[in-house]
């Protein structure tokens, strides 16, 4: 019971890494707040958890629905100890063939959502003098792909973010730090395996064996594998790390 008594707020928490950090974080004694574009789904991940744990509408694209998102949630449980910044989109192409219209909504979601979220948590959490933002990074955003270089550079602009948000919050009690996670198996990767059969011209299927094999670990991550990190990064324990993005990648990337 490490956050009993602690409230969060989870952004993307309708499936998938969120839902699983939604998950741990009850069972370690915190009220949840399921954040999510798809509020059905909110609803239901948030009744799979059980009182502990409740739904709200949240476009992280969109100011005033993280404002009332926001709002929300705090009159429903009073205060805000911890968000995590999980909601995100994928997306692969060769440099030639990059639309658009994917660029923009990749960095409105990871890039943007991630900031304009942040800065609704730290307005709450400053007169209060404490709180905790945890971010997901990837390792994407420590290298460049050949076939994801939108998606890399909002990782890598999330780890920055994170950065200048931890040394600028400290002096108000907010720790800021982020998660790096690898490959991380689930319902996405089918999407994923589809893009680079397409263009790496693999069958599908193919792409998700190869890049789990080349984990050093030997296979590839799952969401359960993430949260330790993000446990331990909302206690006491961690207060004095600041600023920090934690690779939790099987020996992918070593810092």
């Amino acid at each position: 019971m490490r956050l009993s008594g602690k409230t969060a707020l989870i952004t993307g928490a309708a499936r998938g890494i969120g839902l699983t950090f939604a998950r741990a974080y009850a069972a370690e004694g915190a009220q949840v707040t399921i954040a999510d574009i798809n509020l059905d789904a909110a609803r239901k991940a948030a009744e799979s958890i059980g009182p502990q744990a409740h739904a709200v509408e949240m476009d992280v694209t969109r100011q005033d629905s993280i404002d009332a998102g926001f709002a929300e949630a705090i009159a429903r449980v009073g205060h805000l100890d911890i968000l995590i910044n999980n909601a995100a989109l994928f997306s692969a192409a060769p440099i030639a063939e990059i639309a658009r219209t994917d660029y923009d909504r990749l960095f409105a979601v990871n890039v943007a959502g991630t900031l304009f979220s942040m800065q609704a948590a730290a307005r709450h959490m400053i007169p209060r003098g404490q709180g905790c933002i945890i971010n997901m990074a990837s390792q994407a955003g420590r290298r460049g792909e050949s076939l994801v270089a939108v998606y890399c550079a909002t990782k890598a602009a999330v780890i920055s973010l994170t950065q200048s948000a931890g040394l600028n919050l400290i002096r108000h009690g907010i720790n800021v730090n982020a998660i790096a996670p690898g490959v991380v198996e689930g319902e996405h990767w089918d999407g994923v395996d589809a893009l680079f059969a397409r263009y790496e011209g693999k069958p599908l299927g193919q792409k998700k064996q190869e890049v789990g094999a080349a984990v050093p670990f030997g296979r590839m991550g799952r969401a359960e594998d993430l949260t330790g990190m993000a446990v331990f990064l909302a206690t006491p324990e961690a207060k004095y790390i600041v600023a920090q993005c934690f690779g939790v990648d099987g020996g992918n990337w070593m810092a």
